[in-house]
């Protein structure tokens, strides 16, 4: 199939790639001169396994290529899909100005009857918006044409997005017409060859089923966050209620390992974006507000711990931090605990020197460009000089090489032998018999 893809962000540059490697040929479109002569380089913007080979091997086989000019790219197209951003509002809900832009530009060329597949993740009730305007753009031209608003949100997670798209749990299809239920089918066959996998609803269903999709995973974060929260406080240690509740198949392990909360940018954005629909709607969601409350509260638990140790002035004291993208596999850090740890650490007086696999870059973009050069905020070359003459080490993102690290070096380079572990990594009562002061989530250092 020929696929016009705008946008070529996260999710539309993963979805144009993924569908150029199994034999479509794509055109990415996107208004970012920049970003685009990047791509006809042969590279890409973001950090995500695998993905930069895909698009090397595809542009230099023809099937994926980069562009500027929407109207050309529509030329040979009658699937075009819109993947451009929907960023949050002061108040919450999600910006569809992008979305808009691009209904009114695909209006303006649209020559025969066509697709439009909505992959961003906007609000229900989008796809008519969408609708409308294309169909307005149409009539100033004096043109009849039939075409289809299909609504396809994207499961991505960041770190495997492309195992995702080429092996989805699910495909979620809204769509109103026989017709773009054939061409959504042909779409994806060679992704679900039985068809087991494609999931037909209406439009808005699907709208709603990405967001509820989202604040359920949030919900079970923020529940597990507050249960240890909870069993601190009770000398419990939440290790074992995690193991005694996941084995409930009803419950299942994903998504309840405790830790500093959740950030990137889908989660927290799509939960306000959720939250922000029912009050227009008339019903207020009360357990997602306590979701985001919670989750906001849990990004200051590393601090807190900081604090309990050392108290209120931070002044003359060194903290080492390993981790600042919001996960592993990722370089993202929106919406990051680690934003929230090193500002209040340099608000309180406290200098940082921190280390991330892939996300330096990105923390020079975050971060004041007064806290390097006043020496708050230092960022090493490697996990270990992050802790020369640190008074503690706080493991905030669960990077695979932070995982069994040298713990007699971390004692030898350390002021202090003091380990906050924001995502429950390591074994207090090991630990505690090498004689490091360990503090995890919800979990009791050397408790048997």
């Amino acid at each position: 199939m020929n696929i016009t893809v705008i946008g070529t962000g996260y999710v539309g540059l993963v979805t144009g790639a993924c569908f150029a490697e199994m034999g479509n040929i794509v055109a990415c479109v996107d208004v970012d001169v920049e970003k685009i002569g990047l791509l006809e380089s042969g590279r890409i913007p973001i950090y995500e396994p695998g993905l930069e080979q895909i698009v090397q091997n595809n542009r230099l086989a023809g099937r994926l290529n980069f562009t500027t000019d929407l109207t050309s790219a529509m030329t040979s197209s009658d699937v075009y899909i819109i993947a451009v951003g929907t960023p949050q509002d002061d108040d919450g809900s999600a910006d569809l100005q992008q979305v808009l832009d691009v209904a009114k530009d695909i209006g303006r060329n649209l020559n025969q009857r066509a697709v439009v597949i909505n992959k961003s993740t906007v609000p229900v009730g989008t796809a008519d918006s969408v609708r409308a305007v294309i169909a307005e753009q149409l009539a100033a031209r004096n043109l009849s044409l039939e075409f289809d608003v299909v609504s396809n949100p994207e499961f991505l997670k960041e770190g495997a997005a492309v195992e995702d798209f080429m092996r989805p749990d699910r495909i979620i299809l809204g769509v109103e017409s026989d017709y773009a239920k054939e061409v959504m089918s042909d779409l994806y066959h060679t992704f679900s060859r039985n068809h087991d996998k494609l999931m037909f609803m209406g439009v808005r269903d699907a709208e709603l089923t990405k967001y509820a999709a989202t604040a359920m995973l949030a919900t079970k974060i923020s529940f597990m966050n507050e249960m240890a929260n909870l069993a601190e406080r009770m000398g419990v240690d939440i290790e074992n209620v995690r193991k005694g509740i996941g084995s409930d198949s009803r419950i299942g392990y994903s998504y309840i390992y405790p830790g500093s909360g959740y950030g990137g940018s889908c989660v927290p954005k799509d939960v306000k974006a959720l939250m922000r629909m029912g009050d227009e709607f008339g019903y207020p969601t009360q357990i997602l507000k306590s979701v985001e409350a919670c989750n906001q509260a849990q990004k200051q638990r590393l601090f807190e711990k900081l604090t309990e140790r050392f108290g209120a002035e931070f002044s003359g004291r060194t903290i080492a931090i390993w981790g600042l993208a919001f996960k592993p596999g990722t370089d993202d850090m929106r919406e990051a605990s680690s934003l929230v740890l090193i500002n209040q650490l340099v608000a309180a007086g406290a200098k940082v020197r921190a280390y991330d696999p892939v996300a330096m870059d990105e923390a020079k973009r975050h971060f004041p460009s007064s806290y390097f050069k006043d020496g708050c905020v230092t960022l090493c070359e490697h996990q270990y000089d992050a802790l020369t003459d640190a008074d503690a080490l706080v493991l905030v993102t669960e990077w695979k090489p932070f995982r069994q690290p040298d713990f007699n070096a971390i004692k030898k380079l350390l002021k202090h032998p003091i380990i906050i572990d924001g995502r429950n990594q390591y074994d207090p009562k090991s630990l505690c018999r090498q004689g490091f002061d360990y503090s995890g989530i919800g979990r009791i250092s050397g408790k048997i």
